[in-house]
């Protein structure tokens, strides 16, 4: 069935509505995964509040739902492969562990672990790591909202991050 005129104006609108890029980290059980999202936003200032939208559908979902933490790595501008390595789920094949089992890289990238126990990228920009607090149920995708309770990054100003129309990669519609 053929697009409508209304159904190519409506994606290339939700296309266009302006966006930032992250890697969402998961854990739970021994289980990680790393998750490219463009879904996040800060949801309320007391308490410190982040809201993800992750499909419920994937890896990263159950991972979160299970391990009731997450964690995102907001990347600069020039890192924009690296959200690419994060658009399928990690394979075990490709999460390396030292010898007590903490995680080290995943997917070749190196990779530290914080309060929740989510995986965040080592060459991230700056990083949130927030324990769960809230959970809406939206239809495709749930709302994980986390109270954060660790950050990472300079201590000056951020170097421009990474943004959906910064990559050829689209969303929605």
């Amino acid at each position: 069935m053929p697009d409508s005129v209304e159904d190519r104006l409506r994606r290339r609108v939700l296309w266009a509505m302006p966006s930032g890029l992250y890697v969402v980290g998961s854990a739970a059980g021994g289980r990680v995964n790393l998750m490219t999202a463009n879904l996040a936003v800060q949801v309320a200032v007391e308490p410190k509040l982040v809201g993800v939208a992750v499909d419920v559908a994937s890896v990263t979902h159950g991972l979160v739902a299970a391990g009731g933490g997450f964690s995102l790595s907001l990347l600069a501008r020039e890192e924009r492969a690296v959200v690419r390595r994060f658009v399928k789920p990690v394979r075990e094949d490709e999460i390396e562990r030292e010898n007590g089992g903490a995680v080290v890289s995943m997917a070749g990238e190196p990779v530290d672990v914080h309060v929740t126990g989510a995986p965040v990228l080592a060459r991230a920009a700056a990083w949130l790591d927030c324990s769960l607090r809230h959970r809406l149920l939206l239809g495709s995708h749930e709302l994980f909202v986390g109270e954060v309770v660790a950050v990472g990054g300079p201590e000056g100003d951020l170097p421009p991050l990474l943004r959906m129309e910064d990559t050829r990669m689209s969303y929605g519609g």
